[in-house]
């Protein structure tokens, strides 16, 4: 199909005012970074994203879904076919002991709706900057807690773009990885079983963890959050730390010197100069230590065109 018939067909299957053509990404990833989506698409119910997905799948066009993009570098080259922002979907709704909420939602928003509510169980959220869905996909965890411990079901749909809801033993939750990344699915919603708690203590819980972070953490330049998946046995902070690569730049991006796990945007960085560098890490700690680092962090999207 050509752009212009692509354009018509979802103004036909979705409200127009949710279309947006050749859309900026780096205005919705944490690194600042990102070339432009062909159509950027911001869905505020369920059924417009069975809708696109379904048209998607009968005309071969790939589709891309984003949270809040934490957790991600989007090249320069942008991305084709359809991007799904899932950021409308941030109902969050309390009933008893239980949260339920849209993928869109921000996980600190969850964590802080759970505390207003005297709930525990999702204290470890509170710092973690990302979306309920992104959180699902990949078992966001900190501080000794992760979204398995207390997940009940997600509501998702397949490539087909049927609904299917998955409890927690058959989301697969594993370290940084779920049957949502496996069988690529997107989650739509998702409920949590907390646990009655009291509210001072639980309040207590945050700050400490939030003053942890605050203390360790690069907060004040972009980043795309810990960029390395822990190796077993070891700590990838530590390594890149004892590599001696603390303040190494590669153009605008740099190791970051406050904590080694972190690539920081220190000027205007670009998503080549991201994975540049993540590519020098991991050669200079497999050469030193004889230990491969897998990135955490999701790269995607097309190279830049050679001019």
């Amino acid at each position: 199909m050509h752009k212009e018939d692509i354009l018509k067909a979802l103004e036909a299957i979705v409200p127009s005012n949710i279309i947006k053509v050749d859309e900026p990404l780096k205005r919705y990833t944490y690194t600042e970074t990102g070339g432009q989506a062909d159509y950027y698409l911001s869905p505020t119910k369920y059924e417009h994203v069975q809708a696109i997905v379904k048209f998607a799948n009968h005309h071969e066009i790939p589709i891309t879904y984003l949270g809040n993009g934490s957790n991600i570098i989007i090249r320069e080259g942008g991305i084709r076919g359809i991007v799904i922002s899932l950021l409308s979907l941030d109902h969050i709704e309390v009933s008893d002991n239980v949260i339920i909420t849209g993928s869109g939602a921000a996980i600190i928003d969850v964590s802080r709706k759970a505390r207003d509510y005297a709930l525990t169980g999702l204290e470890f959220a509170c710092g973690i900057p990302g979306s309920i869905g992104g959180a699902v996909f990949m078992n966001a965890g900190a501080y000794g807690g992760e979204v398995k411990d207390c997940i009940d079901y997600a509501l998702c749909v397949n490539e087909q773009g049927d609904l299917i809801q998955l409890t927690n033993q058959e989301l697969e939750l594993d370290y940084r990885n779920s049957i949502v990344q496996k069988q690529h699915l997107v989650v739509l919603e998702a409920s949590f079983s907390l646990t009655p708690g009291n509210q001072h203590e639980i309040q207590t819980k945050m700050d400490d963890l939030t003053e942890r972070r605050e203390t360790k953490q690069p907060l004040e330049y972009p980043s795309c959050g810990s960029v390395f998946q822990r190796p077993p046995g070891h700590f990838a902070g530590k390594l890149i730390q004892d590599s001696e690569l603390q303040g190494h730049r590669i153009g605008g991006v740099e190791v970051s010197t406050k904590h080694a796990g972190f690539m920081v945007n220190v000027d205007n960085g670009t998503a080549t100069d991201y994975e540049d560098l993540i590519h020098y890490v991991q050669q200079v700690v497999k050469d030193k230590f004889e230990i491969d680092l897998h990135p955490e962090v999701r790269i995607i999207g097309e190279y830049p065109s050679k001019q």
